[in-house]
């Protein structure tokens, strides 16, 4: 069992399955509607934590009613909170989700009204206790210099980097990882057309090892001057997408931490047991 510790943020997810997704000025009736947690950095620690792991989180939340969800969410799969920052005033994030009932897909509006987690609150965290810290590539000053301090403190303690969404200064994150998880999303709005060769670019930007999950086409890695490929596994059925990359990105930290020799495919395999399901509950044993 290793401890990890990620920086990000967790979300109120209100979901509504629709029968197709809606055209622009139409009215659609909700085939179900849910509640729960959502959040890059708090859904890959959830799924590190059924796969063996204990999960810290770093972030900000509101005293507020909605933030009972996140908390129970988080409780019940034993993350840890004690160094999220929590105001008395503000908004959870709250991320509005069309999840389409034909093909799984998922269609998101986020809202958020929260300062980020910032450098002071990480410095405040003694990272002596933890085999593996986790960011989001988010709030991009701050977030690099709580790399480098992790680097100066605690040089042998691994960092992975997620690369979702394109920011500015986004790239000054890249060599302070040891793994980067980069997103479809990021590589087609930078002008690529598969994950190998965005990858290949990122490789003169950083000598992390690199990951690109490209859904329904498969995987691929940049390990050194190794490239790797593992083709997508199918479910029966595609239930649900939301989480699908969080999933992906947990099973690559969770390949490292249990040094397995088939990371790639391990992930590949993850991802899609979660897209054959509703929710982040993939039927693992819970590791707490």
């Amino acid at each position: 069992m290793a401890r990890i510790l990620a920086i990000g943020i967790a979300t109120l997810d209100i979901i509504n399955s629709v029968d197709g997704y809606p055209a622009e000025d139409s009215e659609v009736r909700a085939r179900s509607q849910r509640i729960c947690r959502g959040g890059n950095a708090t859904n890959t620690l959830v799924v590190l934590s059924q796969l063996g792991h204990r999960g810290s989180w770093g972030g900000v939340l509101v005293d507020e009613p909605d933030a009972r969800h996140i908390r129970s969410d988080l409780a019940h799969y034993a993350i840890d909170t004690a160094h999220v920052r929590l105001l008395g005033h503000g908004k959870v994030p709250t991320s509005y989700i069309s999840h389409n009932l034909r093909n799984g897909s998922r269609s998101i509006v986020h809202y958020r009204d929260l300062p980020e987690f910032g450098y002071h609150d990480f410095a405040a965290i003694d990272l002596g206790g933890y085999d593996w810290l986790h960011f989001e590539g988010r709030n991009i000053d701050d977030t690099a210099r709580m790399m480098q301090r992790a680097r100066e403190h605690w040089p042998t303690l691994p960092i992975s980097l997620e690369i979702e969404k394109e920011r500015d200064g986004l790239d000054q994150l890249l060599p302070l990882a040891d793994v980067i998880l980069a997103s479809r999303a990021l590589a087609e709005t930078r002008g690529f057309a598969d994950g190998k060769q965005f990858l290949h670019y990122l490789r003169k930007l950083t000598a992390a090892d690199l990951y690109c999950g490209w859904g329904s086409l498969g995987a691929h890695a940049l390990i050194g001057d190794q490239a790797l490929f593992s083709p997508a596994q199918t479910p029966a059925m595609v239930i649900d997408t939301l989480g699908a990359g969080d999933t992906f990105n947990a099973a690559i930290i969770d390949g490292y931490l249990d040094r397995r020799e088939d990371i790639l495919s391990h992930a590949c395999t993850l991802a899609s047991l979660k897209c054959g399901r509703l929710g982040l509950d993939l039927g693992l044993e819970l590791g707490i």
